[in-house]
C-alpha cells in the first residue's frame, strides 16, 4: 500500500481524534463555567502511526486490506479523572450522547488485568465529514485517574523496551506499584470532598481576585490615581491576609465604586 494512500486512510481518524478532543474538552469547560466540579480532568487523543498499525496486524494476524474493520483503537482518546468514581460518571456522559455509538465496553478496573493495568475502556463509532461524505469509524476511548494513567504510563515505556519480555523482577516491581496506586486511588476516595472543598475555594478565591484587578485596571482609566492606588494598598493587605469573606466583601464594594464611575463616564 502506497504511503500517500495511507495518509488519506488515516485523515479521517485524524480528524475524528480532534473533533472528539475538542467536544469532551467543551464538557470540562461548561461545568467549570456552571461553577460545577468536572468528572473529566483532562483529556487529550491521538492516532496510530502507520508502522504500529502494521506491528498490530502482523501481530493479531490481521489482512492489512481489513485493518480498518479489525483494529479498534487506530483512533485514541484519553480522559483523565481524579476520582475512580468520576470514571463511571465519564461513562453515562458518553453513553447519552447521540454523537457516539457504543460499540463495545471492557470495565478493567473492576477486573484488573494480570499485569495491574487498570482503565475503563469504550470502543465507539463516530461519523466525520471528509470530502467522499461522511465516513462512519472506530475509535477507542480509555477513561482512567491520574494515578492510573501514571502506572500506564511507565508499564507501555517497559513493554516497549523489552518487546514483550520484560525482566521478572521489574513486572513484579510493576505489580507491587500496581497495588501502590489502588491503595491511592481508595484514600483519594476517602478524603474525595476535602479535596474538591479546597479546589472549589481556590477557583472561587481566583475569580474574585480576577474580578478585583479587572476593576482596578479599569479605575486607572476613569478615577483619580492616588484613590486607585489606596484602592490597591487596602486590595493586597486583604488579600495577604488570606480572608476570604472579606477579600469577597472588598469585591463586593469595588465593583460599587466601578459602577459609579461608569455612571459618571455616561453622563
Amino acid at each position: 500500500m502506497e504511503i500517500q494512500l495511507w495518509r488519506e486512510i488515516l485523515d479521517p481518524y485524524v480528524l475524528a481524534v480532534d473533533e472528539l478532543v475538542v467536544k469532551f474538552r467543551h464538557i470540562i469547560s461548561e461545568y467549570r463555567n456552571a461553577g460545577a466540579y468536572s468528572p473529566i480532568e483532562q483529556v487529550d487523543g491521538r492516532v496510530k502511526s502507520i508502522s504500529s498499525i502494521l506491528e498490530k496486524a502482523q501481530k493479531k494476524k490481521i489482512d492489512i486490506e481489513y485493518f480498518e474493520e479489525k483494529i479498534e483503537d487506530i483512533a485514541g482518546i484519553r480522559i483523565i479523572c481524579q476520582f475512580v468514581e468520576d470514571i463511571d460518571k465519564v461513562v453515562e456522559l458518553i453513553k447519552k450522547r447521540g454523537d457516539m455509538e457504543i460499540k463495545s465496553e471492557k470495565d478493567y478496573i473492576a477486573n484488573m488485568k494480570e499485569s495491574g493495568y487498570r482503565s475503563y475502556h469504550l470502543i465507539i463509532y463516530y461519523n466525520v465529514n471528509t470530502l467522499h461524505g461522511v465516513k462512519k469509524i472506530q475509535a477507542e476511548i480509555q477513561i482512567r485517574t491520574l494515578a492510573m494513567n501514571f502506572w500506564a504510563t511507565i508499564e507501555h515505556s517497559l513493554q516497549y523496551k523489552y518487546k514483550g519480555n520484560m525482566p521478572e523482577h521489574i513486572r513484579t516491581r510493576l505489580s507491587k506499584a500496581a497495588d501502590a496506586i489502588i491503595v491511592l486511588d481508595e484514600e483519594m476516595s476517602v478524603v474525595r470532598d476535602e479535596i474538591m472543598d479546597a479546589q472549589n475555594s481556590f477557583k472561587i478565591k481566583a475569580n474574585i481576585v480576577a474580578d478585583i484587578l479587572t476593576n482596578i485596571q479599569n479605575l486607572y482609566k476613569m478615577a483619580n490615581k492616588r484613590e486607585v492606588v489606596k484602592i490597591q494598598d487596602e486590595f493586597f493587605q486583604i488579600y495577604q491576609s488570606g480572608d476570604l469573606e472579606q477579600l469577597e466583601r472588598f469585591s463586593k464594594q469595588l465593583d460599587i465604586i466601578s459602577e459609579g464611575y461608569r455612571a459618571q463616564s455616561l453622563n
